[in-house]
């Protein structure tokens, strides 16, 4: 893949070259390689330090820790696509003999089964993974530490379980499934669970000299689909691009939709980090990034996607700590989208239209709130607010029944359908139970609880 495309500007290069260069300084790590992808492929892609006494380029390989439970994920989703199992299905429907089979596969994904947070024994990180030869031995004794729903707490054996979860319903090793699945469709051809040259060697910095300990580079065996993947700059660039611009043979729309939204309780009102199914989120001002972090002995990645600025970047370091992977890789994608801001696409008009799609747009009426319908390209609807604080909005897809299914905000999964009267005229939407009309409490649809009088009238007069 190319390191530079003449597109991108001098000075935004520079400056991604200088906040390359000051973490991999300050962190004092071996080596650090990062990348920006706008447009469907990289635009930069550079490293500082040295592997082996040469600049890392964009096909060194280094590990990529919790990245790869964003991997599993879509592996479990794809399942989901397949009618094989829903996110609310127990584990042990699919899965039997676990300690934790009344979790359900949704809350695995999103670290709200209340597991706990690493598996028992010695660091599972610096150990061989025969330590624990199934995956019965990922759970400690008593696996929960919080009611299943309280919170979100992060845990490693959860996606071990997940991975078996895969290899149970494939019938073959996750990693197999892996391949076939993501890694061919998408490119990816040096990403797995075992190095090839080239590749960076992980390390520790000592705190107060500059002075290397090599880690351990262990089989996770079981615990594998919590962090064992190595992969490369260029490949993870791929990986961001089907994050952002999706891959039908990879993950339908539907679900990849998931990956970008909350799926557990943020732990405070305002958020500023969050996690969906197998991603993390965090905010950036008005930004909102989707990707996941990773971290185990020897090394540090992040891969970040910002979809409204059509942006990703991703980072890999070959050091234990002191490089903060996910803030650095952010602070890329701030310096190309505030110095290079997306340029939006030519409008242009529906190519086709549904005459009867045609006829319900414009503005329709929650209650006294207007909002507005809109056709999109895709076959879909966008129903959104006129006003700020006027109501709530969704974008949908169609159902193929004549009816639409919500992809985000508060209609999330609920159905759109048109209702007519007698005569086929259309009296109303239903939004999951909320009507909207093409009037203000239009006394020609069935508004919810009635109307108290027959017309909007003026205040009543009064006497002095």
């Amino acid at each position: 893949m190319p390191s530079n495309r003449p597109d991108l500007l001098p000075e935004t290069a520079r400056a991604l070259r200088h906040r390359l260069a000051t973490a991999q300084v300050s962190a004092r790590a071996p080596s650090v390689v990062a990348a920006v992808v706008r447009d469907g492929g990289p635009v930069w892609v550079e490293g500082w330090g040295d592997v082996d006494g040469v600049t890392p380029g964009g096909d060194v390989q280094y590990r990529i820790g919790s990245i790869t439970k964003t991997f599993v994920t879509v592996l479990v989703l794809r399942l989901r696509d397949e009618g094989r199992l829903a996110l609310t299905d127990r584990l042990d429907e699919h899965l039997p003999g676990t300690a934790i089979g009344d979790a359900t596969i949704g809350a695995l994904l999103a670290h709200t089964a209340g597991l706990a947070a690493e598996p028992p024994g010695p660091w599972w990180e610096r150990s061989p993974g025969s330590l624990r030869p199934s995956p019965a031995d990922v759970l400690p004794d008593d696996p929960r530490v919080f009611t299943p729903g309280d919170r979100f707490h992060y845990s490693n054996p959860g996606f071990a379980v997940l991975g078996a979860l895969v290899e149970r319903l494939r019938g073959e090793e996750w990693t197999a499934v892996l391949a076939r699945e993501i890694l061919e469709p998408l490119g990816m051809t040096r990403t797995g669970v075992r190095p090839s040259a080239p590749h960076a060697s992980g390390y520790a910095v000592h705190p107060w000299a500059d002075v290397l300990l090599p880690e351990p580079v262990q089989d996770y065996g079981p615990m594998g689909p919590a962090g064992e993947l190595w992969s490369t700059a260029d490949d993870l660039c791929r990986f961001a691009v089907f994050l952002l611009d999706g891959d039908e043979r990879v993950l339908g729309a539907e679900s990849r939709a998931l990956l970008r939204f909350p799926s557990s309780a943020p732990e405070a009102t305002v958020w500023h980090s969050s996690y969906g199914l197998g991603t993390q989120l965090l905010r950036r001002g008005d930004r909102l990034l989707s990707g996941h972090t990773g971290s185990v002995p020897g090394f540090v990645a992040t891969v970040w996607v910002s979809p409204d600025d059509g942006l990703g970047a991703v980072l890999l370091a070959n050091t234990t700590a002191g490089l903060p992977a996910g803030t650095v890789t952010a602070d890329l994608l701030d310096v190309v989208a505030e110095r290079e801001p997306r340029i939006p696409a030519p409008w242009t008009p529906l190519a086709e239209v549904d005459p009867a799609v045609l006829d319900l747009a414009g503005p329709w009426y929650w209650g006294p709130a207007p909002h507005v319908l809109r056709p999109t390209a895709d076959g879909g609807l966008d129903l959104g607010p006129l006003t700020s604080g006027g109501g709530r909005g969704a974008r949908f897809r169609p159902a193929g029944d004549g009816a639409w299914v919500g992809l985000n905000g508060y209609f999330a999964g609920e159905r759109l359908t048109v209702q007519r009267d007698p005569q086929g005229v259309v009296t109303h939407l239903d939004v999951g139970t909320f009507v909207f009309t093409r009037h203000p409490y239009d006394p020609a649809a069935p508004i919810p609880g009635g109307l108290d009088g027959s017309s909007w009238q003026a205040a009543p007069s009064k006497e002095a």
